[in-house]
């Protein structure tokens, strides 16, 4: 059937319509990412109130229902009639996407929501939104139907501060899974309140009434304080992290950085306290001043013989660094601003960084030396693990078997419906191998004691026999050379004994994936096999348990009579059929999928838990010894 293509087909939508019929186009997505965003653009207001220099105080409250609440006690929204629209300008600031005090350069002169959409669009994408102002000693209040007023914005009494209260339900008919994460909204908050030194900033999940979370951060060290909170599980090369800020122009900027004996690099760079992930010029600058500057100081230095050239990832390894910028009109790459583009920020924050770390350096030689040595060893490390991987290339093409000999393939090639098990022993390998379906169920049996990598370099894990099967097996490169297009498998699914020995392999891989192919983890593609503690037996009936607690519940089922309970003590006791059964069909089997919401939390679990650092460890296992109840040695 044929449609006639004239005026009538021309659409115009008002800035509500146009949110809520692409969502994505605002707020990225409207999975997780983009439900969360949705609070980050209120908190981004309270916040500019922050760096203006008018709020101190920011709480957030996840309610039940996932109704989120945002209050400040900054100036609050302003709620008289604007001399053009006629309306409130609470009203326009609510519902209309290009109206917004931030584009003047005077109300806010450094802000992070710069495009005048935030709080809009959250009210749009709403099922209800509610305002409450208090400013000039009144209450004034508005409600909202999916971005339209219910009503003119009404005076509820009286206030004697001032401030905003955003209270928001997130609309079903835009996110299929509303359910927020309090760890992600903790991450976000954490990293505002290092940001802006001085700022209290209040979470609370009050979901559940019988587990209430709450976290509260303030920190008056500012950057300096995150640059120790990163480093607190890791021994450090120098006391106290390096500080520098300036203020040039419409821009400032702080540094703050600190290194470590570890190995793995963190850097966070920020713009308007935007946390900017993939980078952009500020990041560019700072990595070309830091690489510049150690060079220059070996060239300077007369006690150092061998003159070498250090890289990038030479001069990055084992630091830990915050770079927070604030300019006037920031151009970010796309809505969601995980980039910045401003290209004369990149030879300006270069220049800056190379002044104030080369005056740091000749003020304080021992801390430069120190940290000299460690990017020469750096650097040697690094040609030991490029020869390494040559070599290792070199031996498969002379074997013309590029696959490891332990390694079951399956006849699949396709990522997406293949699924690879590594195997704690040869013993359960086997009968993995066995009881596996073939066509897309691949086994690689693990056997000796793995390499804890948070204590050794990258060469030393490319010439590990123990690590070096898994890097074949999936194909992707580790480190640097990490490529996730070219992984062989959908699914990574560890498969070990569900005791101490089988927690400790756990570890130690899931220590190797966050270090050196976090994008496995980040994006969601490896999972734990949950292997049964007990065989339960009545007559023919057979059960199988998963934990003490539905052992018992099975045995007060089906009683305690002519029943036999068989424990297991490793997967290898299990047979072909047994193992399929219990841990293997995907019908039946349980897994758990590792996810990260939390980078910051996890890299200091992973350093206290595997690192050398002895003091935090014991304060860990101090802290959360009395959680446990049974431990099975």
């Amino acid at each position: 059937m044929a449609y006639n293509y004239d005026a009538e087909s021309i659409q115009i939508l008002d800035g509500i319509e146009h949110v809520r019929k692409r969502p994505s186009m605002y707020i990225g997505s409207t999975g997780p990412e983009g439900l969360h965003h949705l609070v980050y653009e209120v908190i981004d207001n309270a916040i500019d109130e922050a760096l203006a220099g008018y709020c101190k105080n920011i709480s957030v409250t996840i309610k039940r229902g996932n109704v989120i609440e945002v209050e400040d006690d900054g100036r609050g929204i302003p709620t008289d009639i604007h001399p053009k629209e006629k309306v409130s300008a609470l009203e326009l600031v609510m519902t209309k996407l290009n109206a917004g005090g931030k584009f003047d350069n005077k109300t806010y002169r450094i802000s992070g929501g710069l495009h005048g959409v935030g709080v809009s669009v959250v009210n749009a994408l709403s099922e209800w939104l509610e305002a409450h102002v208090c400013r000039d000693g009144k209450l004034f209040y508005q409600r909202y139907n999916r971005g339209k007023p219910e009503g003119p914005v009404e005076i509820r009494g009286n206030c004697s501060k001032s401030g905003t209260k955003i209270v928001f339900k997130p609309d079903k008919k835009i996110f299929k899974d509303i359910n927020f994460n309090f760890d992600t909204l903790s991450k976000r908050l954490r990293e505002l309140a290092f940001l802006n030194r001085g700022i209290n900033i209040n979470i609370k999940d009050i979901r559940d009434k019988n587990n209430i979370k709450e976290h509260n951060f303030k920190f008056d060290g500012g950057i300096v304080s995150f640059v120790q909170y990163l480093n607190q599980s890791k021994n450090t090369l120098h006391k106290d992290p390096i500080y520098f800020e300036e203020k040039k122009d419409d821009m400032e900027i702080e540094v703050a950085l600190q290194y470590n004996e570890g190995y793995v690099e963190n850097i966070f760079a920020f713009v308007n306290n935007i946390n900017t992930v993939e980078g952009g010029t500020h990041l560019v600058g700072f990595k070309s001043g830091l690489t510049r500057t150690i060079n220059d100081q070996i060239k300077r230095n007369k006690s150092i013989k061998n003159k070498i050239s250090l890289t990038g990832d030479d001069v990055r390894e084992g630091l830990t660094a915050v770079i927070s910028l604030k300019i006037k009109n920031p151009q970010f790459e796309g809505q969601t601003k995980a980039k910045l583009g401003n290209s004369e920020i990149k030879g300006i924050v270069e220049s800056l960084v190379y002044d104030h770390l080369s005056e740091y350096f000749e003020r304080n030689p021992n801390i430069a030396k120190k940290i000299i040595e460690k990017c020469i060893q750096s650097a040697k490390a690094r040609e030991a693990a490029r020869r390494a991987r040559e070599l290792t290339r070199r031996k498969n093409a002379l074997e013309n078997d590029t696959l490891p000999g332990k390694l079951a393939d399956c006849s699949l090639k396709d990522p997406a419906k293949t699924e690879l098990y590594i195997v704690e022993g040869d013993s359960a390998g086997g009968s993995a191998k066995q009881g596996r379906d073939r066509t897309f169920q691949a086994i690689l049996p693990l056997w000796g004691k793995m390499l804890n990598v948070e204590k050794t370099r990258i060469d030393k894990v490319y010439s590990n026999d123990k690590l070096q099967p898994i890097i074949t097996t999936l194909g992707t490169g580790i480190g640097d050379n990490f490529d996730i297009s070219k992984l062989r498998y959908g699914k990574i699914i560890i498969m070990a004994d569900a005791d101490v020995d089988g927690s400790h392999i756990r570890t130690l891989l899931l220590t190797f994936f966050f270090r050196y192919m976090r994008e496995l983890i980040e994006r969601g593609y490896v999972y734990i096999a949950c292997a049964p503690l007990y065989k339960i037996t009545k007559k023919k009936e057979v059960y199988y348990a998963y934990s003490e607690e539905e052992k018992n519940k099975i045995l007060e089922k089906i009683g305690s009579a002519g029943v036999n309970v068989q424990r297991y003590k490793g997967l290898g006791e299990m047979n072909p059929e047994q193992l399929w059964e219990t841990t293997m069909n995907p019908e039946k089997r349980t897994l758990i999928q590792i996810t990260s919401e939390d980078f910051v939390e996890a890299d200091e679990i992973f350093s206290t838990l595997m690192g050398d650092a002895v003091a935090p460890r014991r304060k860990f296992i101090e802290t959360h010894a009395k959680f446990v109840k049974n431990l099975d040695v």
